[in-house]
C-alpha cells in the first residue's frame, strides 16, 4: 500500500507535535486508569494499495548499456549457416574520444560531439588522426561458437521440430524497457539481414492474454504498457538512450534465440511503478521469459514489488548494473536471475577466455535475506546472511563489444555500433532460457519458470555438471571490497560464471526441476483465551521443517506444521509460515490471518457497495516504562485501493510511520499505565470497520 497523510494529519503522524505540547495536558477521556497524556487530535492517514511504496514508485531506473565512442564500418553480409569469421572486427577509436565515458552513450551524442571536436584541414577533408585506442567487436555468429550456441542453419525453412526448438520456436521473450524506439522493427530488419538470422513478421497486439507463439517462425510485437499492467494505444515518447537499449535488447535476444517470439513492450516512463507496470503486462500476457535491462537504487521496501516476480510460468531476469561492486533493484530480488559480465577474448575457434568485466555490478544485498539457492553447498558461496548477485553472466565490456543497428529518430539510415554492458548480457540469458523451454517442451518437460533451483542446486552443487554447464570465471574484479574479485567457485561480480551452452542447455531439457515448498495462506478464527490449534497447509517434494514470523507471543509451530496457541488474546495477527525443504533448501511462505475475537473488540459496518470493511490487523501491545515500545497496524482490503485510518487515543509521544501494507508504532519514551487506541478504516466503498488496540506501560 501506498500511505500518505491527509492535512488535517501531523506530519510525519507524530502525535506529540500534534498536542498542546503540554505534558501536564490530560484529554484521558480514552484512560483506563492513570498515565500520560494523550495527543490532542486523532491521526487519520490514506493508504492507496500497491506493490511500491509512493517513494520507490517514484525511482527512476536507468538502462544499463555502454557504447564505444566510434561509429563501425559497416560490417560484411553474412549468409545464413555461414562459419563464424576466425577474427572478431577491430576498429580504432580516435585518440580525442578515448577520454569519453562510454556510459549510455549514443549514436546522436556521438555525432555531435564528433562534429563539435572532429579536427579538419582548410580544405574540409579530415586531418589525420593521432594515435588510436582499438575496439573489438562480435558478430551474433562469432558469440554463437564462443558460448558454445547451437549453428545456425542454412535455411530456416522445414527444420523439424528439434532444429526449431534449438534456436527457441515456441517460446516467449518479453523486452521490458521505458520510452519509445519508433525504429525498432526496421533496426531489427537490418540486423538480421546483415548477420544471416530469420526474418521477424511483426504482429499487433491488441487482446490479453497472447496465442501460443509459432513453432516455426520468429514473430516481433510492440506494446505499450500502463502502470497498472495494461496495454494502451499511447506510445511513450522518444528518448535516444532508452531507443539504443532497446535496439541491442531485441537484437541480441533474438540472436540467442532466433525462432523465439519477441514481444517489446515500452513503458510511458523509467519510474520503477511504470517500468514494474511493464512487467505486469508480461505477465497478463502470458507465460514467457521477462528480460530487464535496467537497474536503479534498492530499498527496504522494494522487496514489496516480489510479488510481481512470482507469477507461475514466467522467468524474469535483469541485469545487475554497469557502475561496478553494488547491487541494483530489480535483479537484488529473489525471484530474478540477476546477470553480471565479463570481457570477452575469442579467436574465432577453440575455447574463449574470460576476466570479469570491471564495470559489472554485484554484491550483497542490504535489505533481502539470502534464499535458500544460495547455500554453503554452492562452492565459493559461503555462508551468506544476504541476497548476493550476480547469479550468473555474459560478455558485457564495450571494448569487447557485439554489434547493433541503430537508425536516429527521424533518420532511415543505419548506423553500426558496438555495444556491451550487463544490459546485453541480460538479453542474451533470456535467449538461452527461452532455448531451454523449447528443448524441455519437446521432452515433455515444463517450464523452468524461476531457473535458480536448477542453476545453484542441481547444477552448481554436483562438480561434474557445474564444470560442464559453466565457465567459472577466477580472474579480474569490479572493485578493491574483499569480494569483488574473481574466485574459485561462486563470487558476486559474475555469479556461478557464463555458460557452456551446448551443455547447460543439454542439462537444462533434461532436469526435473526441483521447486520450492508452496505454502497456502488462509484465515484462522478464534476466540479470547480459547487453545487454537491449526495445521499449515503445505505442498512439498520433499519433507521440510517449519519456522514462524510475526506470531504473537505465545504462538508455537511444531515439526509437523500443527501451530498451538494456548492462551489467545483478542486482536488480528498477519503470522508467516516458512516451510524449507530438507533436501534442496528451498523455502516457500505464506501469511496466515489469525483473528481472535473479543465480544467487544471490533466492529464492521458495510458500506455502499455492500462489501465489508478494511481488515485491521492490531495486536495488543505491552512495555516497560522508559523503554522504547515498538509495534504495528496492518490494513488491508480485497476490494478497495483507497483506504483512510483514524487514530484516536494515542498516549502523547507515540509516534505512527507507513511501510508499505504496516504502519509501524513507536513510543520512544513510554509513560505507566493503559491506554486504548481506536482505529477507524474506510475504504473506497464506503465500509468502515473499526478496532481496539489495548497498549499496557508497567512500571520498571
Amino acid at each position: 500500500m501506498r500511505l500518505s497523510l491527509l492535512p488535517m494529519a501531523c506530519i510525519a503522524a507524530l502525535l506529540s507535535a500534534c498536542g498542546g505540547g503540554n505534558n501536564d495536558t490530560d484529554t484521558g477521556t480514552a484512560q483506563v486508569r492513570a498515565g500520560g497524556p494523550l495527543a490532542t487530535t486523532s491521526t487519520e492517514m490514506q493508504l492507496d494499495t500497491g506493490d511500491l511504496s509512493s517513494q520507490d514508485a517514484q525511482q527512476f531506473a536507468q538502462p544499463s548499456f555502454h557504447m564505444a565512442p566510434v561509429l563501425l564500418d559497416t560490417p560484411a553480409d553474412a549468409e545464413p549457416g555461414s562459419a563464424a569469421t576466425t577474427t572478431a572486427h577491430r576498429q580504432n577509436v580516435p585518440s580525442e574520444f578515448r577520454g569519453l565515458s562510454t556510459r549510455r552513450l549514443t549514436v546522436q551524442a556521438l555525432r555531435l560531439i564528433q562534429a563539435d571536436r572532429m579536427p579538419s584541414s582548410i580544405d574540409g577533408t579530415a586531418a589525420p588522426q593521432a594515435s588510436t585506442s582499438t575496439v573489438t567487436t562480435y558478430t551474433p555468429a562469432q558469440i554463437r561458437a564462443a558460448y558454445g550456441l547451437p549453428a545456425l542453419p542454412a535455411s530456416y525453412s522445414n527444420l523439424t521440430a528439434a532444429q526449431a526448438a534449438q534456436l527457441g520456436a515456441g517460446q516467449t521473450i518479453y523486452i521490458v524497457d521505458a520510452q519509445h524506439d519508433p525504429n525498432a522493427a526496421a533496426e531489427l530488419a537490418a540486423f538480421n539481414s546483415k548477420f544471416g538470422l530469420p526474418a521477424c513478421a511483426t504482429k499487433g497486439i491488441t487482446s490479453l492474454p497472447l496465442a501460443a507463439a509459432s513453432k516455426t517462425a520468429c514473430e516481433f510485437s510492440v506494446v505499450y504498457s500502463t502502470s497498472a499492467g495494461a496495454l494502451t494505444a499511447t506510445a511513450p515518447s522518444y528518448d535516444a538512450g532508452w531507443a539504443s537499449e532497446i535496439a541491442l535488447d531485441v537484437q541480441w535476444a533474438h540472436a540467442t534465440a532466433p525462432l523465439a517470439r519477441i514481444v517489446l513492450i515500452e513503458a510511458n516512463s523509467a519510474s520503477y511503478d511504470n517500468l514494474l507496470g511493464g512487467v505486469k503486462l508480461a505477465n497478463n500476457l502470458g507465460p514467457g521469459i521477462v528480460s530487464m535491462s535496467f537497474g536503479g537504487a534498492e530499498t527496504s521496501t522494494t522487496s514489496s514489488a516480489d510479488s510481481t516476480f512470482s507469477v507461475a510460468g514466467m522467468t524474469y531476469l535483469a541485469a545487475t548494473g554497469d557502475s561496478g561492486a553494488g547491487v541494483a533493484w530489480p535483479s537484488v530480488s529473489s525471484k530474478v536471475l540477476a546477470v553480471g559480465g565479463t570481457t570477452l577474448t575469442y579467436s574465432g575457434s577453440g575455447t574463449r577466455s574470460e576476466t570479469v568485466w570491471s564495470g559489472t555490478g554485484g554484491g550483497a544485498s542490504a535489505y533481502v535475506a539470502a534464499p535458500g539457492y544460495q547455500s554453503n553447498a554452492v562452492p565459493g558461496m559461503g555462508s551468506a546472511t544476504r541476497r548476493t548477485v550476480a547469479d550468473v553472466a555474459f560478455n558485457a565490456d564495450p571494448k569487447s563489444g557485439q554489434y547493433v543497428a541503430v537508425i536516429a529518430s527521424g533518420s532511415s539510415t543505419v548506423k553500426w555500433t558496438s555495444i556491451g554492458g550487463t544490459s546485453l548480457a541480460t538479453p542474451q540469458w533470456a535467449g538461452l532460457i527461452a532455448v531451454a523451454n523449447a528443448l524441455r517442451a519437446q521432452n515433455g518437460k515444463a517450464a523452468l519458470a524461476a531457473p535458480h533451483a536448477a542453476l545453484y542446486t542441481q547444477i552448481a552443487t554436483v562438480p561434474g555438471t557445474y564444470a560442464g554447464a559453466f565457465a567459472d570465471i577466477t580472474s579480474g574484479s569490479n572493485g578493491t571490497c574483499a569480494s569483488c574479485s574473481a574466485k574459485t567457485g561462486y563470487d558476486a561480480s559474475t555469479g556461478l560464471g557464463t555458460p557452456n551452452a551446448g551443455a547447460l542447455l543439454n542439462t537444462l531439457s533434461g532436469l526435473t526441476v526441483q521447486t520450492a515448498p508452496v505454502v497456502t495462506a488462509a484465515t484462522i478464527n478464534g476466540k479470547a483465551g480459547t487453545a487454537l490449534t491449526f495445521t499449515a497447509s503445505v505442498k512439498a517434494t520433499n519433507a521440510v521443517t517449519y519456522s514462524l514470523s510475526g506470531a504473537p507471543s505465545g504462538m508455537t509451530i511444531a515439526g509437523t506444521g500443527v501451530v498451538s496457541w494456548a492462551a489467545p488474546v483478542a486482536g488480528t495477527y498477519s503470522v508467516t509460515i516458512t516451510a524449507k525443504d530438507s533436501v534442496n533448501g528451498l523455502n516457500g511462505s505464506g501469511v496466515y490471518t489469525v483473528v481472535v475475537a473479543a465480544a467487544s473488540s471490533t466492529t464492521t459496518t458495510p458500506g455502499t457497495s455492500g462489501t465489508s470493511g478494511p481488515v485491521i490487523k492490531a495486536a495488543a501491545l505491552t512495555g516497560v516504562a522508559g523503554r522504547v515500545l515498538t509495534g504495528s497496524i496492518g490494513i488491508t482490503d480485497a476490494t478497495s485501493k483507497t483506504i483512510t485510518i483514524n487514530i484516536s487515543g494515542a498516549p502523547l509521544g507515540m509516534m505512527f510511520i507507513a511501510n508499505g501494507t504496516t504502519i509501524s508504532v513507536i513510543w520512544a519514551s513510554p509513560v505507566t499505565g493503559s491506554y486504548q487506541l481506536k482505529l477507524v478504516a474506510k475504504d473506497g466503498n464506503g465500509a468502515t470497520s473499526s478496532v481496539t488496540m489495548p497498549v499496557t506501560i508497567n512500571a520498571r
